[in-house]
C-alpha cells in the first residue's frame, strides 16, 4: 500500500495551500503599558492571537515617529517570543509614514505584518505597499482596513493584490462616513449584523477575500466588557458572515474571540473520523453513517472537514481543546 498522503497535499493544490494561515484573533493596543501586557498574554497563551501595536489610534498627534521606535524596542525584544506581532501603520498619506515605517521595519526582528489604515481605493493602497518597499519591507505581508467608501467600491482588486495577506473592516469609521445616515446603534455588538449597508459590507469584503485566497478579519465590539455579546458577535462572524479572524481591542475579549471561532468538541470528532477514513482508502468517496443516516462524502467535503481540523489546531492552546494526542502527531507535528 503506498505512503499516506497529508491531507494538505491530497486535498489542495499548491494556490489553495499558499492562502494564509492566521491565528483567529487579532488583539489591538497603542498604549505602552497595555502594550508590555498584550505580550505577556500572549506568552502566557501561545500564539492563538497576534497582537498589533498600533501607531495610528495608538501614538500621541506629534510623536508617531516617537512610538514608532518604542514599538521597533518591543518588537525586538523577548516579549515577541512567537514572532506574531504586527504594527498599524499611519494612513499613506501622512507626513511620518515612510519614517516610521522605515522605524518599525529596522527592529531587530520584524514585523509579522504591517496594517495599511484608511485606503481611499486600490490607488492609497499600491501607493503605500510602494512605501512599504522602498522604506526596506518589500518581504512584510500587508493587511489593510476596509473602512471608507472607495476602498469597499473596489474591495476585489484590493484583495487581489499580491502583498495583501487580510482585509479588516473598519466598523466605526466606515459608520461615521454616512454623515449620519447610519444610526449610532449600527456600531453596537448587534446592530451592525442588522443594518443593511453595514451587512453589506461585511458580506462584501469576506467574499473578496474568500474569492482571492486571503484572511477577512472582523470588526470590533465596543462593548468590552459585556462577554456575551462579544461571544454572539464572534459567533455570527464566524458562523454567518463568514470571517476567519476578528479584532479584540481589550485583553478581556481575547478568549471569548477564540473560543468563539474554535469548532466544536462534535465537530472536531466528527471531522477526525471523516479524515481517517478518507485518508485509509486513500482519498476515494466514503459512505458514512451519521443520526441514523448514510452520508456519501469526497474530496470536496473532505476540503471542509480538513479545514475544520485547522481551526480545532489553531484555537486549541486558548480553549483548552486540544486536538487528540494522536492526531496531533500525525497530521500537525
Amino acid at each position: 500500500m503506498p505512503a499516506a498522503t497529508h491531507p494538505r497535499d491530497a486535498l489542495f493544490d499548491p494556490d489553495e495551500r499558499a492562502v494564509p494561515s492566521l491565528p483567529v484573533c487579532d488583539h489591538y493596543s497603542g498604549v505602552e503599558a497595555r502594550m508590555r501586557k498584550s505580550l505577556e498574554l500572549q506568552a502566557e497563551l501561545g500564539p492563538v492571537f497576534d497582537v498589533t501595536l498600533d501607531n495610528e489610534d495608538g501614538a500621541p498627534v506629534g510623536g508617531e515617529v516617537e512610538h514608532a521606535q518604542l514599538i521597533a524596542e518591543l518588537l525586538g525584544s523577548a516579549a515577541n517570543r512567537f514572532g506574531r506581532v504586527g504594527v498599524r501603520l499611519l494612513p499613506a498619506e501622512h507626513p511620518s509614514f515612510t519614517e516610521v515605517a522605515a522605524t518599525v521595519l529596522k527592529a531587530t526582528q520584524p514585523p509579522a505584518y504591517l496594517m495599511i489604515p484608511k485606503p481611499r481605493g486600490l490607488t492609497d493602497l499600491q501607493r503605500a505597499a510602494k512605501l512599504v518597499v522602498d522604506a526596506g519591507g518589500g518581504h512584510v505581508p500587508l493587511h489593510a482596513l476596509i473602512e471608507t467608501h472607495g476602498a469597499l467600491a473596489e474591495v476585489d482588486a484590493i484583495a487581489a493584490h499580491p502583498r495583501i495577506e487580510s482585509l479588516s473592516f473598519g466598523l466605526m469609521d466606515f459608520v461615521s462616513a454616512h454623515r449620519g445616515a447610519i444610526p449610532l446603534s449600527a456600531m453596537s455588538a448587534s446592530g451592525q449584523f442588522e443594518h443593511p449597508l453595514v451587512v453589506r459590507a461585511k458580506l462584501e469584503i469576506a467574499a473578496a477575500c474568500h474569492a482571492h485566497g486571503k484572511v477577512p478579519s472582523h470588526s470590533v465590539v465596543t462593548e468590552f466588557r459585556h462577554f456575551e455579546a462579544v461571544a454572539q458577535a464572534a459567533q455570527r462572524a464566524a458562523r454567518q458572515f463568514g470571517y476567519t479572524r476578528m479584532w479584540s481591542i481589550h485583553p478581556a475579549q481575547i478568549k471569548v474571540i477564540v473560543e468563539a471561532f474554535a469548532p466544536t468538541a462534535a465537530e472536531v470528532d466528527l471531522a477526525i473520523e471523516i479524515i481517517d477514513a478518507a485518508e485509509r482508502v486513500q482519498w476515494a468517496p466514503i459512505r458514512h453513517r451519521l443520526g441514523g443516516e448514510d452520508h456519501l462524502h469526497d474530496r470536496a467535503s473532505y476540503r471542509y472537514f480538513w479545514q475544520v481540523l485547522e481551526r480545532a489546531h489553531r484555537t486549541s492552546s486558548a480553549t483548552g481543546a486540544q486536538l487528540p494526542a494522536e492526531v496531533r502527531a500525525r497530521w500537525f507535528a
